[in-house]
């Protein structure tokens, strides 16, 4: 059996050219979303990750700004620009690119952007709703992943799912979210035992621990819904997910590529978040 591939790509341009139609709308009402992205140092992957954020803002038709600061700006400073973007009329979305240098305490930074304003769904109150189950901007690369297990179709009500890796940007938030669609979720870490065994009676995969091609068909059950949310640059130049692509496909069902899987649904969320809080900013939700 050869899966059929999810293609986040596809799924991203479907979902862009539903934005773009709401972006129309609202302009029509003299509203357009606005985006501030802030990058402090140099960091490659970040600067390219910036780009493609920027460009996805313009073919949207959204207002942007990037702030490029340099790696030996002090936490005073960021905080100086969150809170000056905080009270700025024009932007509804507010981006911290992170990693942040080390002498800046990231968590600080996150909490000093305004509640409303966090695209990412990276502050407390944001996160605290979603524990609870509340209304909230949503963190982008999980709710990526749940708009594309949606898109194969299958009923997550009362589907076993099984997340592999328990970080706070992708393992807790797509558990939460998973029983929030009353998926039956199983959390699996580096200190679990029997990952394999526990894995194998998913119907739906979802894996995220940052180690290129670690789980190989032994942990699928045939025809489960397969997501890998990572990405690992092998010793090659190749872009590797935490799942062998390869091997899995030959007994999964639905799974996605890296890259072009998960990873182009991260901004297109990203431009979600912003359209959701430019229409409560303006009274439009």
């Amino acid at each position: 059996m050869t899966a059929s591939i999810i293609s986040g790509k596809q799924v991203s341009e479907d979902i862009r050219a539903g934005i773009a139609a709401k972006v129309k709308e609202l302009a029509a009402k003299g509203v357009t979303p606005g985006l501030a992205v802030v990058l402090v140092g140099e960091d490659p992957a970040s600067q390219v990750y910036v780009r493609n954020k920027e460009k996805a803002c313009h073919d949207l038709g959204y207002y942007s700004e990037v702030h490029r600061l340099p790696a030996t700006t002090t936490q005073e400073d960021l905080l100086a620009l969150v809170d000056k973007l905080n009270k700025q009329d024009t932007i509804d979305g507010i981006l911290v690119q992170l990693p942040l240098p080390g002498h800046i305490d990231e968590k600080a930074v996150v909490n000093a952007i305004a509640v409303d304003k966090d695209v990412d769904g990276f502050h407390p109150v944001n996160v605290g709703n979603l524990v609870i189950g509340d209304d909230s901007l949503l963190p982008c690369t999980p709710a990526g992943v749940i708009e594309l297990i949606k898109r194969t179709g299958l009923e997550l009500a009362g589907k076993h799912a099984v997340v592999i890796g328990r970080s706070n940007i992708v393992g807790k938030p797509v558990s939460l979210l998973l029983q929030r669609e009353n998926a039956t979720v199983t959390m699996c870490h580096s200190r679990t035992i029997g990952m394999a065994d526990i894995a194998r009676q998913a119907d739906i995969l979802v894996v995220a621990i940052g180690r290129a091609n670690f789980i190989d068909a032994s942990y699928v059950k045939p025809g489960a819904v397969v997501i890998d949310v990572g990405m690992n640059r092998l010793d090659t130049g190749k872009l590797a997910g935490d799942v062998d692509f390869e091997s899995v496909k030959e007994v999964s069902g639905p799974i996605t590529p890296v890259p072009g899987g998960v990873g182009p649904m991260t901004i297109t969320m990203l431009m979600q978040n912003t359209l959701i809080a430019a229409k409560r900013h303006h009274g439009l939700a």
